[in-house]
């Protein structure tokens, strides 16, 4: 059987997910809910977005874990820019000795939007251009093609510094008179960074920088460093209920 291990806050990397398996079948497992190595499935497909020219926190520590013979192939989308986390992805993957086959890219909406906004007609249109992309990745797993990444200068010192300060967005989280205390921001988070203390929302100090709290709370009441701006973005595609959750 084929594993699709996957790490997603808003759903793109989950919608993926799902079309893979729709076409290729496996198991979607959450990343943050696995603890095993890959040995017990036949082939992993890694399903995760860039963060900061990387991946998450998550995808970074499961790498080094893995079973070193299950045939790997990786899954990135990016909002903005690889920047040479393809190449930087690829070669990590073989300094801890891992069968990673092919590595590829699919440009989805840009989620990372605390600090600026993406036109409507812009999401749109990526979501359309992303469907044949898609495609395209399954077909070419399918057929079990070899695809790497050329060798490129790649941003990891830069990554990996932004990836240890990434406990700083948690704290520039705040909320507004619109909470309900509803819990939902709790329930997501995939770091428990987030707690109720005497009726009040309270962030602590280890943000992994997935913004899931922020786009998914229904009532856009997380705010960053103040701003109270209104659009959030979570991938029309998806059951949003089953955002974090293992699929069979």
């Amino acid at each position: 059987m084929t594993g699709i291990l996957y790490f997603s806050s808003t759903g793109n990397s989950l919608y993926i997910s799902q079309r893979i398996k729709e076409n290729l079948g496996g198991q979607i497992i959450y990343i943050p809910n696995y603890n095993g190595d890959g040995s017990e499935f036949d082939k992993l497909i890694i399903v995760t977005p860039i963060y900061s020219f990387g991946i998450p926190t998550y995808v970074y520590d499961l790498l080094p874990r893995l079973n070193h013979q299950t045939e790997i192939v990786i899954v990135l989308n990016y909002g903005g820019m690889v920047g040479g986390a393809d190449y930087f992805v690829y070669s990590y993957a073989l300094r801890n000795e891992l069968n990673v086959k092919s590595v590829y890219t699919i440009k989805m909406p840009e989620n990372f939007t605390v600090d600026f906004t993406v036109p409507k007609f812009y999401i749109k249109l990526t979501l359309k251009n992303a469907v044949k992309k898609i495609e395209e990745v399954i077909t070419s797993i399918a057929n079990g093609e070899t695809v790497v990444p050329k060798a490129k200068k790649t941003n990891e010192a830069t990554y990996l510094k932004n990836k240890g300060n990434w406990y700083i967005i948690g704290e520039r989280f705040s909320v507004t008179n619109d909470c309900i205390k509803c819990g939902k921001c709790v329930n997501v988070c995939p770091a428990k960074n987030i707690s109720i203390v005497d009726g009040q929302i309270v962030f602590s100090d280890k943000c992994v920088a997935c913004l899931g709290c922020y786009h998914r709370c229904p009532k856009k009441a997380i705010v960053y460093r103040n701003k109270k701006k209104k659009d959030r973005y979570l991938n029309p595609n998806v059951d949003e209920n089953l955002i974090g959750k293992n699929i069979d």
